[in-house]
């Protein structure tokens, strides 16, 4: 299903031209009404959108991160300098959920929410449900950015049947009972109610749910991870990412499942820059680096070129559903990235090249750095779990560290770890633990 045919199927060239219009108008809202980058721009010579250029030349412009945004905030502006709309103008003032830090509260104009509704149903929607499905969310979203994400499935127009999270048995209750043709949670989450359902002799691939749609944590994308969740839940799997200062479900998979959509295509432009420079990087098939995002018809609050700490692969030749321009599969945050002996290591990519070694492994891993800090030695320790049952030895951990060395160029040292040792989640889980 397409939920937008007319946009989401756009040729790319015609979006881009669209997104120049947008662009430049948001460059006059920001020098007009954001004291940050009226600041931001006069440093680098820009005081009017012709100084600025057009999205060609994005890339000569300042980059924002979080850092800087919380740096600006006050207990007379608890929001930041980055707000540009009055009081009478905002909706709705969400949090984001403080994963690495204290909070931060991003205001919506009415205009704002509904774009963010309108971005979140064309990701979800990418993944096959269809009005009148049945779809139970396990977001504990109230508060969060992710609020918005849940309004998309009612502008799919989907039967939504929310439980939140902290609760196995009643989900799993609401599946038996309710029979939904699809979830929504995170990679972990998904995980996790396959072992607390075997314990209960429950097989999932028996149940009603069809499609798996999972976000909120990189995972769902990795070939070997999403293989033990399709096999286990008899369902295809399919995921989403948004950025809470930026907005909730802004890609989201097809049921080609080869890279998410962005979804809020229109309302946000993209870029890949190298995390290490700043540089930008051309948005190329193959090409990986980390995400920067602009809005484009924001009012409360909106940012120019925000460093997402997500680190993605680039893919850009034509997708069978008929949606147009570039996808993206995220492989890691930088906030969770090593680097051992100048190899920049994702924790996610190692429990993907873990997660090849099933059945003999559960597939959860954790990765114990000796050191502070980014910079680590090898061998980089890493605890692998081993499935139940499943008695292990040298010969399999040896196996997994020569593995690790073939495809992350890393040397590891890899301990194996009885069935039920590490710690599951049922919200995201801790791939780091120092």
């Amino acid at each position: 299903m397409i939920l937008e045919p007319e946009v989401e199927s756009r040729p790319w060239a015609e979006q881009l031209a669209v997104d120049e219009a947008s662009y430049r108008s948001q460059l006059a809202y920001l020098l007009e009404r954001s004291p940050l980058y009226r600041e931001k721009l006069a440093a680098v010579g820009v005081s009017t959108t012709e100084d600025a250029g057009g999205l060609d030349d994005i890339g000569q412009l300042p980059l924002t991160d979080k850092q800087e945004l919380k740096a600006t905030c006050t207990p007379e502006n608890p929001i930041g300098e980055q707000l540009c709309a009055t009081s009478s103008e905002i909706v709705r003032i969400y949090s984001t959920s403080g994963t690495t830090g204290a909070p931060s509260y991003i205001p919506l104009t009415a205009g704002d929410l509904d774009n963010w509704v309108t971005g979140s149903a064309r990701s979800y929607g990418a993944s096959g449900i269809a009005p009148g499905d049945r779809l139970v969310s396990t977001y504990n979203a109230g508060p969060f950015v992710a609020g918005a994400a849940l309004a998309g499935f009612d502008r799919i127009g989907v039967s939504h049947i929310p439980v939140g999270t902290g609760n196995a048995e009643r989900l799993l209750l609401a599946i038996d009972r309710l029979r939904p043709a699809a979830v929504a949670l995170t990679p972990s989450y998904a995980a996790y109610l396959l072992e607390r359902a075997g314990e209960r002799g429950i097989d999932l691939r028996g149940s009603s749910v069809k499609r798996v749609l999972v976000a909120g944590e990189p995972g769902g994308g990795e070939p070997a991870f999403r293989a033990t969740l399709e096999a286990g839940w008899g369902a295809a799997v399919t995921e989403a990412m948004g950025i809470g200062d930026i907005g909730p479900s802004l890609w989201g998979e097809c049921e080609q499942q080869d890279g998410m959509h962005l979804g809020a295509r229109g309302f946000v432009h993209a870029e890949l820059i190298d995390p290490d420079t700043g540089e930008p990087l051309r948005l190329e098939d193959g090409a990986s680096g980390e995400l920067v995002l602009t809005h484009l018809r924001h009012q409360a609050a909106p940012l120019l070129r925000f460093r997402t700490r997500d680190h993605v692969v680039i893919r850009t030749d034509p997708c069978g559903c008929g949606r147009t321009g570039p996808r993206v599969r995220c492989i890691g945050r930088s906030d969770d990235m090593l680097i051992v002996r100048g190899v920049n290591v994702f924790p996610s990519a190692v429990r993907e090249v873990v997660s090849g070694f099933a059945p003999e492994v559960s597939g959860h891993i954790v990765v114990r750095p000796r050191a502070p800090g980014v910079n680590q030695e090898p061998p980089l320790p890493v605890s692998v779990e081993l499935a139940e049952g499943r008695p292990g030895g040298p010969a399999l951990a040896e196996a997994i560290g020569e593995k690790l060395r073939e495809l992350l160029v890393v040397r590891a040292r890899v301990d194996l770890v009885p069935w039920g040792t590490l710690q599951r989640s049922d919200y995201k889980s801790k791939l780091v633990e120092r």
